[in-house]
């Protein structure tokens, strides 16, 4: 057995009901003296409450899906002209997305430390990975410089997420899980990770579904998508990212609905060129078949069915073709055609569950 993986540097705070004092403590451990929040003007009031004790010299609330480019010069400009020192983030992965944006180009000596406080399953505070949209074309890049320094989850703060979203973001992180079976730089490590992530996903979201925000489920989806975020940062990212980033910068389709669309597709697509993988994956859902225990769990929480509901217009499907095409991984497991990925695209337009 040969290989390499990197562990990223990062500390991680489980603070269930006790986010204020976590986020407090993480601060003053990262020397914040001149702290930025960001959080959506919906998120407000909470992230005033979590930071209550943070030293906090400018809250920035315009947080943008996809982080287009103005949004995050804007952002970076207010950064510098209050002299901040540490980014304290609110809110999912459009909150953590826009805080990367910052810390990327910051000029600050040591760089412009990150703390997350996710509030949804996205798992962007895990990672090393940004994306900004300029027009109809997201970019994403990997660098180290905007992983965060800390992460606090606290399940409570997720307890008032719909069932709905809850379910949307959550197969969000299973598609971290999935993606990194076979990412162009997977590891047996990472392989590990995210088996031991999807198990917990499909343990927490049927009792999001069925039973509604109880902490139970919560923490445990909470739990699988960090897991889920750590295997994807090493493993990196697959042909189903690759789609998705380039629908939702395309289409300005909403990004958790959109993964948990386009999974079972991918994972159809794949399974069969990538049997140790399909096995491990069929395993952690508790299935003898990866396609068909993911339809189970899909079935069980409810799961968002067609792009065509969120927004994509059916000609879409060509135009998105070409760009990814030219974005899928060399490795992909499944030869990658023009053909065969039209055909994919419509399976997920229309909401074929095949």
């Amino acid at each position: 057995m040969r290989f390499t993986h990197e562990t990223l540097p990062q500390r991680v705070v489980f603070a269930p009901g006790d986010a204020a004092t976590a986020v407090a403590a993480e601060v003053t451990a990262l020397g914040g003296a001149r702290v930025m929040l960001i959080a959506s003007a919906r998120e407000a009031a909470l992230a005033t409450r979590i930071a209550a004790a943070v030293p906090v010299v400018l809250h920035h609330d315009e947080v943008v899906m996809h982080v287009p480019v103005e949004v995050a010069e804007r952002a970076r400009e207010a950064a510098a002209a209050a002299g901040v020192d540490v980014i304290v983030t609110v809110g999912g992965g459009s909150a953590t997305g826009l805080g990367k944006a910052v810390a990327l180009t910051s000029d600050r000596p040591g760089g412009l430390p990150i703390l997350a406080v996710p509030t949804t399953y996205a798992g962007s505070e895990a990672t090393n990975v940004w994306g900004l949209t300029q027009g109809a074309t997201k970019t994403t890049g990997v660098d180290d410089s905007v992983l965060p320094r800390s992460i606090v989850y606290d399940a409570t703060l997720l307890s008032s997420l719909p069932a709905q979203l809850s379910v949307a973001s959550g197969l969000n992180a299973l598609a971290h899980c999935i993606d990194a079976m076979w990412g162009p730089r997977v590891d047996p490590i990472d392989q590990v990770l995210a088996g031991e992530g999807i198990r917990r996903l499909a343990g927490g979201l049927p009792v999001i579904a069925r039973e509604g925000p109880l902490v139970e489920g919560i923490e445990q989806t909470l739990y699988g998508a960090y897991l889920a975020a750590v295997a994807f940062a090493s493993a990196g990212s697959g042909m189903h990212h690759k789609i998705c980033h380039v629908l939702g910068g395309m289409f300005n389709l909403p990004h958790a609905q959109t993964h948990a669309v386009v999974l079972p597709h991918v994972l159809a697509f794949n399974a069969p060129h990538a049997p140790e993988a399909e096995r491990r994956i069929a395993a952690a859902l508790d299935s003898s078949a990866a396609v068909e225990g993911l339809a189970q769990l899909r079935a069980a929480v409810d799961a968002p069915r067609a792009l065509r509901d969120y927004g994509m217009p059916e000609e879409g499907i060509a135009r998105a073709v070409g760009p990814v095409l030219a974005a899928v991984p060399p490795s992909n497991p499944a030869p990658v055609t023009e053909h065969n990925l039209t055909a994919l695209l419509r399976a997920a337009w229309e909401g074929d569950p095949s």
